[in-house]
């Protein structure tokens, strides 16, 4: 059995994508192997993202803004999930990929658009990262290599629906 291979989809590829491709890969060492893009990459990855994944012990090295172009085709990787992580309550437009395989949305805030003091734009990060981790454990919990297409998208679309208000209130 291969590892279960996900893509994360925002627009500028810079930072709420970056954060869940490096930290599913962290956490899913062998089970997941994930990946991230964007539909408009920003050519660069935010320092905020990577000062966040480095204050929490997850390796950055080879993450790159990149396009969502390299997912498809005949050289792309095969994928088994597709998660889109764009903010859809803000208005902001979520990107659509086609392709055989589970999709699911989890929207959250962008923590690149944050503004005011260093301290409350690394509060941003540290909140959006916190967020996708407790996702992403919910997605550690589910036996994926076993589940239908159906259950999964169910599944997937649960953890979507986790806020931050369900992290605090587990605290």
């Amino acid at each position: 059995m291969h590892p279960c291979r996900v893509l994360f989809i925002c627009t500028g590829n810079s930072a709420r994508s970056i954060l869940s491709e490096a930290t599913l890969n962290h956490l899913g060492k062998g089970r997941f192997e994930a990946y991230s893009a964007g539909s408009k990459p920003t050519g660069q990855v935010n320092p905020h993202a990577l000062e966040a994944l480095a204050t929490a012990g997850i390796p950055t090295h080879g993450l790159s803004s990149k396009s969502w172009d390299r997912f498809v085709g005949e050289d792309a990787p095969p994928l088994d999930i597709v998660v889109t992580v764009c903010d859809s309550a803000a208005s902001e437009p979520c990107p659509v990929l086609f392709g055989d395989f589970v999709r699911t949305h989890w929207g959250l805030p962008d923590p690149a658009a944050a503004t005011g003091s260093p301290v409350a734009i690394h509060a941003a990060f540290r909140q959006a990262h916190r967020l996708i981790t407790q996702r992403l454990m919910a997605l550690l919990d589910l036996p994926v290599e076993t589940m239908r297409a159906e259950p999964l998208k169910r599944a997937l679309d649960g953890i979507g629906a986790l806020t931050a208000a369900d992290d605090e209130s587990a605290a």
